[in-house]
């Protein structure tokens, strides 16, 4: 079969319609970003190159609007001015109603997390990760004595994700050395993500993850 020119152009324009719609089915903003500039882009030249000027200015003024928020993404991830971390009492109504929502997926993360307070009568620090004034994440700790926490779960909403925020939480000094942790101990199991526990710190044992904390 041989592949002609008006062949191979008009899969360069398929592949940028492709990536455009496929972004819009993103939930992680990320993720929804970079795949929908590379289909503007695509788009762009390929309207340009048969000579559809409308639709070629269109998607090169969607390239610039993904380009602008890409840059403002990646400045402000790691923006402690952007990131607020507001501890609360696991009895907290709103913090309630927010993992009552999202219960489901939390569930899918963390099996084991019951959102009311430990039943054995321990303590737990929880903490509320808010952008801007939306609430998008909690990590609760109970407390085990001698400065030791477990982390009973450590969640952030999906389209959040690629930003790991859960980073605002384990700088040290913060929340959690206010709290009175020194050490932070999470239990391996199949749904943690190696990656983001490595970026926070944490070091794997035998059976559980480890971070040390400095006051």
């Amino acid at each position: 079969m041989q592949i002609t020119g008006e062949v191979i152009l008009q899969t360069i324009g398929w592949v940028g319609s492709l990536l455009i719609i496929w972004s819009l089915m993103q939930s992680r903003v990320l993720r929804f970003r970079w795949m929908n500039f590379a289909g503007a882009v695509v788009a762009t030249a390929f309207n340009g190159i048969i000579g559809i000027w409308p639709f070629a200015f269109m998607n090169f003024v969607i390239a610039i609007i993904d380009a602008y928020w890409l840059r403002r993404i990646y400045r402000e991830r790691h923006d402690a001015a952007v990131y607020t971390v507001l501890t609360l009492e696991p009895s907290d109504p709103f913090l309630q109603h927010f993992l009552g929502i999202h219960a489901d997926d939390i569930t899918r993360h963390q099996p084991d997390f019951d959102p009311l307070a430990p039943t054995d009568g321990s303590e737990r620090s929880t903490f509320l990760v808010a952008h801007g004034d939306e609430a998008i994440g909690v990590v609760a700790v109970r407390h085990q004595g001698e400065g030791i926490g477990a982390v009973e779960l450590d969640w952030v909403k999906p389209r959040f994700r690629d930003f790991a925020p859960g980073e605002f939480v384990y700088r040290t000094p913060g929340a959690l050395t206010e709290a009175g942790f020194s050490l932070l101990e999470l239990k391996n199991h199949d749904a943690l993500d190696p990656i983001y526990l490595e970026k926070m710190g944490f070091i794997k044992g035998d059976a559980n993850w480890v971070r040390e904390l400095t006051p």
